[in-house]
């Protein structure tokens, strides 16, 4: 049963507002990301809101939290990266915590409660947006439990909404 979102375009003040949020939040210019104008359209789901960037799903206000989409790559390269192995996949896709023994690399520093990408070893594709559970020193000298908190995943309810907008 698929949900049919409210959707309209933001006003220039609105807009402005989620681009300048975002770009605090994550230390990144705004207009290298979004360009000088951006037009933001914003579905309102049951599941999420998702702002809709000059046709592309990128945010998300999911459990109160702006976050970026796991289709957002032009952001990807300035987010801390968390590298895990092909057997930890399977787990964090049906929306597992990421777990020490299945990290094999952790790129960037960050402090705990930071958004992480969470990447598969073999392609670098993003699989999970998740939440440091520790900074990044403590997070390198760990060997067991959990060190990140998933919060959006491919597969999840937010995902597959994102695929029936993109």
């Amino acid at each position: 049963m698929s949900e049919t979102p409210r959707r309209h375009f933001l006003k220039e003040k609105e807009a402005k507002k989620i681009i300048l949020d975002f770009s605090q939040k994550f230390k990144v210019d705004p207009e290298r990301l979004f360009g000088s104008k951006p037009r933001i359209e914003l579905a309102e789901a049951q599941v999420a809101d998702i702002f809709i960037i000059d046709g592309k799903p990128l945010l998300a206000r999911f459990h109160g939290a702006l976050l970026p989409t796991l289709i957002f790559n032009d952001l990807f390269s300035s987010l801390p990266k968390i590298v895990v192995n092909m057997g930890a996949i399977p787990y964090i896709c049906n929306g597992a915590d990421v777990m020490a023994p299945g990290v094999v690399n952790i790129d960037g520093d960050f402090n705990k409660n930071d958004l992480l990408l969470i990447v598969d070893e073999r392609y670098c594709k993003p699989v999970a947006i998740g939440a440091a559970l520790l900074n990044s020193e403590d997070m390198r000298s760990i060997k067991q439990g959990k060190i990140a908190k998933s919060i959006h995943y491919v597969g999840d309810k937010l995902w597959n909404f994102i695929k029936t907008l993109a």
